[in-house]
Formats: structure tokens, C-alpha cells, sequence
């Protein structure tokens, strides 16, 4: 396994193979992260849904949705929160502000596109049925409360969640065997989804898959019979109270306090070194 450095200095080939792409396999990998992300999340969601306990609810639900992530890394995907590590790049000028910027507009939107495909396929497939729409009720719940969020909340939330993300990304970086490679990004993963952490990309699928199961009259029904309120559900709370400033935080945590720090610690220095030479 490399060690922090090693990763740091190699991740060099990273960025600028990442800004190599072209436009359209940057929208395709990022369609891939998407759908990757997003069936984790309909995974954890169905594996916790009918557990009582709300810890371990959480529990069973952090420990499922970690392949999301791993089929990024392993299968090959461009996933907007781990491209964060991307400002590594700039700041070792090996890329520019705009292939980077150019890099996670068109992710971005790719992982939007995948995230919500996967909900109408959920949707459609009457996945949500599941468990006499116990798997609805949950849906609908975690919408709900995402939707209903205060921006500096989900901003904050959003900070924790992709300092693990990008942790995890970058630990991946290190192992030199499949099996490394997901047994690095597990714990961290696990861990966001624990502390309730605001991921944009899997909340693409969250609050889709809400928007459209509040369609579903049976589905509604259902939430509302346990007490779950779903008028915060709206596609407006939805982008301002949740993804906007999910998405904003996600940037902060994963190239500030990940990117921007590794940068200051291992590469700095011997950029200077090697301007002196």
C-alpha cells in the first residue's frame, strides 16, 4: 500500500487523466457514479426500512451503502464529491481552474442524471413497495427531512460528509488490489452515514425518489398514516434547502480540508524545493 505521500505524488497522473477526458465519457463515467451511488442508496434504504430502532436502522444502513463507492473506484466512474481532490491538481498546476471546473460541471450533472434514473427505475419497478410500502413509508421519511433542512445545517453536514468521502477516495488511492480498494473506503463511508452526514450526489437519489414517491397516493397514504409530514417535499425545498448547500459543503470539506491540506503538507514544499533548483 502507498503511504500519504506516495498518494499525494502520484495523484498528479490522476488529475490530469481525469481532465484528458472528453466531454462526453466525463458525462458518461459521471451517469455511472450516479447510478453507482444511487443503488447503494436504495439498497441501505430497503435493508434498514423495516428495523424499528433508529441506531440500528442507521447501523444496517452505513454498513450496505459503502458499495456505492466501491463500484466507483473499483468499476471505473467519475463521482463529483471524490473529483473535489481535483484542486490537488490545480494547485501543482498539472491541470487548470477551468479543465477542473469543466471536470465537475459535466460530473455533476452526469451523477445528477444517473442518481435520478436510478429513482425512476425504484419508482417504476415498484421497488417501493416493498416490505406492504414500509420501504415507501422510509422513503418518503428521509425526503421529508432532508427537504426540510436548514441551509446551514445541510451546509455543514455536507462539510463532514466529503472530508470522509474524500478520505476514502484517497485511501483507495493507496491499495494496489481490488480488495483493498474496498475494505479502504468502507469505514469512512460507514462513518458518514452514521453521523448523518449530507452527500449531494446520493441526496440527488434521496430526493428524487421522494418527489416521486409523494405521486403515489397508496405510497403518501402510508407515510401519513405512521405521522410522517411531507409537505416540506417540494423540488424547491429540495435544491435550497437541501442540495444547494449539500453541494456547497461537500466542495468546502473535500478541497479544503482534504485537497488544499494534503497539498500543504506533502507537495508544497518540494514544489518550492524544486523552483530553487
Amino acid at each position: 500500500m502507498d503511504s500519504p505521500k506516495e498518494i499525494a505524488l502520484h495523484y498528479s497522473g490522476i488529475a490530469k487523466s481525469k481532465a484528458s477526458l472528453t466531454v462526453l465519457q466525463t458525462l458518461l463515467l459521471g451517469v455511472l457514479a450516479g447510478l453507482f451511488i444511487a443503488f447503494a442508496g436504495v439498497a441501505s434504504a430497503a435493508a434498514s426500512s423495516t428495523v424499528s430502532n433508529p441506531s440500528i436502522a442507521k447501523l444496517i444502513s452505513a454498513a450496505v451503502f459503502p458499495a456505492g463507492l466501491a463500484m466507483v473506484v473499483v468499476a471505473g466512474s467519475e463521482l463529483f464529491t471524490g473529483n473535489c481532490l481535483l484542486i490537488i491538481g490545480v494547485l501543482q498546476k498539472d491541470i487548470t481552474f477551468l479543465q477542473m471546473l469543466r471536470n465537475l460541471i459535466l460530473v455533476y450533472i452526469g451523477n445528477a442524471i444517473g442518481s435520478a434514473l436510478t429513482a425512476l427505475i425504484a419508482f417504476y419497478g415498484k421497488a417501493f413497495s416493498a416490505f406492504s410500502g414500509q420501504f415507501a413509508v422510509s422513503v418518503l421519511k428521509t425526503a421529508a427531512a432532508k427537504s426540510a433542512m436548514g441551509f446551514s445545517q445541510a451546509l455543514v453536514l455536507g462539510i463532514g460528509c466529503n472530508i470522509l468521502v474524500c478520505i476514502a477516495v484517497w485511501m483507495s488511492f493507496g491499495a494496489k488490489t481490488v480488495g483493498g480498494k474496498i475494505a479502504a473506503v468502507f469505514f469512512p463511508i460507514m462513518a458518514f452515514v452514521v453521523s448523518s452526514f449530507e452527500h449531494s450526489v446520493a441526496n440527488m437519489y434521496y430526493l428524487t425518489a421522494g418527489l416521486l414517491a409523494k405521486t403515489d397516493a397508496a405510497y403518501l397514504a402510508a407515510a401519513t398514516e405512521v405521522g410522517v409530514d411531507v409537505s416540506s417535499v417540494t423540488i424547491g425545498n429540495a435544491l435550497l434547502h437541501n442540495l444547494l448547500p449539500a453541494t456547497i459543503g461537500n466542495i468546502i470539506g473535500g478541497m479544503l480540508l482534504v485537497g488544499v491540506f494534503y497539498w500543504l503538507i506533502y507537495l508544497r514544499k518540494s514544489e518550492k524545493k524544486t523552483v530553487a533548483q
